[in-house]
């Protein structure tokens, strides 16, 4: 942090004892000799004691203000929270109360160094005063003021006391220089700044607090509001605001409904009517709830960041970055995140709690939808802070997931079910994909759904795949009867179909066998027995947890986090409202990426959505895809712990870069003369060392930006590399970031 301290010179002019001043006729000066010059910071006035005010985390003390009539309480630190300032900054860099560095490191002096600068510097102005002040070196100094003064002031008979003070002020004058140029030659401003300034920081903070800024520019004003006709809602909010019956939460809430009512979504009455009858509880969630039962994590929702670190002051990270909050936000979600570290690095406790957190924060402000997949036990949020908690696999479930991704369509479904079951296996069948998988299916689901307008629960499904002699003639006689002949011949394709060799029906029927379970009997019924969740509800604030069964189903787990990936890919991006964004946080995808989730992917960024997946080794997903997914995300995160060579796949991934290197190299100097032999034969004998020459040289080349032995190697732990790209087209560099500050 870069705190600036200024301090004022004081100069002490030099006297005599008894006052006098003896002029001399050609050198006036005082037949004392002076006192040096004492310059140094002038002593603060002693700071006041600060109010107390409830200090909340990240959020700086405001100055109070009115309170409610009839209290005595200060202003609640949520005003405070409104008015902290936000500059532009990189992305992934914390912006709430940030304060921007240059882009390039000026040239740091060691401290030792300028210390001892400053105190030769000091002495030699010390010095060179004495010698003028006593006339060692002449009296050409005080020509100037000789020529500018009048004879007569210097006369028997002038004013003398003028002349007196004239003097006086040329003395300060040339004091002044002195200390101007023996100030600049020992960097005295910047032995200041540093060493003195975090000090004057400290006694500035401790002072009087600003002043509040004027209503048209103070946002705990809504001056917005103000400016578009609404009036009397901003004022029912400033009260709300300042009687503390508001929060983060309310405000970001309120925000985005009125920033529908500028878009023109919805009208200026309604929004004020609304705000005036429910105050800060106006346009609440759908589940009433106006924040977390606890957060465990720093967010600013008007910025829609959650930070996540703090970048570590360390030479390879870039100089802007140093010092600065990491954090993550929609804006650079939306190019998707891979996180890559072993068990126990910190990938569920350090970034995807808080990410979740966020979106479930952003949620309840009618900003995000949010779908949480992980593992049963994996921490991913209290079940209160969702809608929906869906456990697969336990008994008596409140919750159902729909196989079919809520889609009416066959062919849609049979698509995003044929990649959830063979989509790793894509590469073994017929044609290196699953196209002619999803056929199949889709010869099966089209015939069922027009006789009985659902779609097939899992055993029925695993019977018509089996191509079981009753469940076949019944679904030809139901089209029979109903004159679908086209849906007939879909039918008589399967059969067909099914006496090939390669056929793709018996390995559909095979997974779907892991899923046809008594662990499952309860789950993935499209007969409308059960609340099911689809993710074609992504156009609302949703927030929703998966836990899947990992222990003792741990393919069906698998099959299960292929299908919510593909749903989420196929459902996000034929939204017809994108105003939300939506978020898949996938905790351990391992073997889920495959090539047509890739695809996928790539297609979020346009769509206002985005993926979180974590994976404990690059070896989780196939060699031909790991390059693929690198370059599919935008924002990439390797953890301590990593071995080599999922290291070498981020180090070319993230390219080199051109620096600057130093050779030094050790010339021994052989001596010509007996003195100079003698004198470095006594170096040696005192030293041990042979007397040397240092030769530097200073080349420019390109080197990797982190390499495949330092991330496995040099990141301490606690820490992980992260590289965000907006989806913008913003980017910033790995930054190495310490995740526990």
């Amino acid at each position: 942090m870069d705190t600036e301290g200024t301090h004022d010179a004081q100069h002490t002019a030099p006297q005599r004892a008894d006052g006098a001043h003896r002029p001399e006729p050609a050198v006036p000066r005082p037949a004392a000799p002076p006192t040096p010059p004492a310059a140094g910071p002038r002593t603060p006035p002693p700071p006041a004691a600060p109010p107390a005010v409830p200090v909340v985390p990240a959020v700086p003390a405001a100055p109070p203000a009115a309170a409610p009539r009839g209290s005595t309480a200060l202003e609640p630190a949520l005003l405070s929270w409104l008015r902290t300032p936000r500059p532009g900054a990189a992305p992934g860099i914390w912006t709430y109360g940030h304060r921007p560095r240059p882009a390039q490191e000026s040239d740091r002096v060691p401290g030792r160094q300028l210390i001892s600068g400053a105190a030769i510097s000091f002495l030699c102005g010390w010095l060179l005063w004495s010698l003028l002040w006593n006339g060692y070196l002449g009296g050409y100094w005080l020509w100037p003021l000789l020529l500018l003064t009048p004879d007569s002031w210097r006369s028997a008979g002038g004013d003398k006391m003028v002349y007196v003070w004239a003097t006086y002020l040329y003395y300060g004058l040339v004091l002044a220089l002195l200390v101007v140029v023996f100030g600049r030659m020992g960097r005295w401003p910047e032995l200041v700044r540093r060493f003195l300034g975090p000090v004057l920081g400290r006694f500035r903070n401790r002072g009087p607090a600003v002043p509040r800024p004027q209503p048209a520019a103070d946002r705990a004003q809504w001056p917005d509001l103000r400016a578009h006709g609404a009036a009397d809602a901003a004022d029912k909010l400033t009260t709300e605001a300042r009687a503390g019956r508001m929060n983060d939460v309310d405000v970001a809430r309120i925000e985005r409904a009125w920033r529908s009512v500028r878009s023109g979504k919805n009208s200026l009455a309604s929004f004020t009517d609304t705000v005036l009858r429910h105050g800060a509880a106006a346009c609440a969630h759908p589940s009433g709830r106006r924040d977390l039962p606890r957060r465990t994590a720093h967010h600013d929702l008007l910025a829609h960041q959650v930070r996540i670190g703090t970048a570590a002051d360390h030479h390879r990270n870039p100089y802007r970055h140093r010092g600065a909050g990491c954090a993550l936000d929609p804006g650079v979600l939306g190019t998707s995140l891979l996180a890559v570290g072993p068990a126990g690095s910190g990938k569920t406790t350090r970034v995807v709690g808080p990410v979740v957190e966020s979106m479930c924060l952003q949620a309840l402000a009618g900003q995000a939808a949010v779908i949480a997949v992980g593992p049963a036990g994996s921490d991913l949020g209290p079940d209160e802070a969702f809608d929906v908690v869906v456990r697969v696999g336990r008994p008596d479930p409140d919750c159902d997931l729909d196989l079919y991704g809520g889609t009416t369509d066959p062919d849609e479904a049979a698509g995003i079910l044929a990649e959830a079951l063979v989509g790793d296996l894509a590469e073994q069948l017929a044609g290196g994909d699953s196209r002619r998988a999803a056929t199949a299916l889709a010869q099966l689901l089209g015939p069922f759904r027009a006789v009985h307008d659902r779609f097939p629960t899992v055993p029925e499904l695993r019977e018509l795949l089996d191509g079981a002699p009753s469940a076949m003639s019944a679904l030809r006689t139901a089209l029979q009867d109903g004159d679908a002949h086209t849906l007939l011949r879909e039918l008589d394709a399967r059969v067909r179909q099914s006496e090939r060799p390669g056929d793709p029906g018996v390995l559909l029927a095979d997974r779907l066998a892991l899923l046809d379970r008594p662990a499952f009997a309860a789950f993935f019924d499209p007969t409308g027995g059960t609340r099911q969740v689809s993710l074609r509800a992504l156009d609302h604030p949703l927030r929703v947890r998966i836990e899947l069964p990992e222990r003792g189903h741990a393919e069906a787990s698998r099959i299960l986090a292929r299908l919510v990936l593909a749903q989420f890919t196929e459902c996000a991006v034929a939204r017809g409202d994108r105003s939300l964004f939506a978020c898949l946080v996938l905790d351990e995808a391992a073997h889920t990426i495959t090539a047509e989730a890739l695809r996928g992917l790539q297609r979020l960024r346009s769509a206002n959505a985005g993926a979180v997946l974590t994976l404990r080794s690059l070896d989780d997903i196939p060699d031909a895809l790991r390059g693929t997914l690198l370059g599919t995300v935008g924002c990439r995160m390797a953890f301590a712990g990593v071995t080599t060579w999922d290291g070498a796949r981020f180090a070319e991934v993230w390219g080199k870069e051109w620096v600057e290197t130093r050779d030094v190299t050790d010339r021994q100097i052989i001596a010509e003369g007996a003195a100079m032999k003698a004198f470095h034969l006594f170096r040696h004998l005192v030293t041990g060392k042979a007397v040397t020459a240092k030769a530097v040289t200073v080349r420019t080349v390109e080197r990797e930006r982190w390499s495949a032995s330092d991330l496995a190697n040099a990141v301490p732990p606690g820490h992980a590399v992260l590289s965000v790209t907006s989806v913008a087209g913003e980017h910033a560099p790995p930054v190495l970031v310490d995740l526990r500050s």
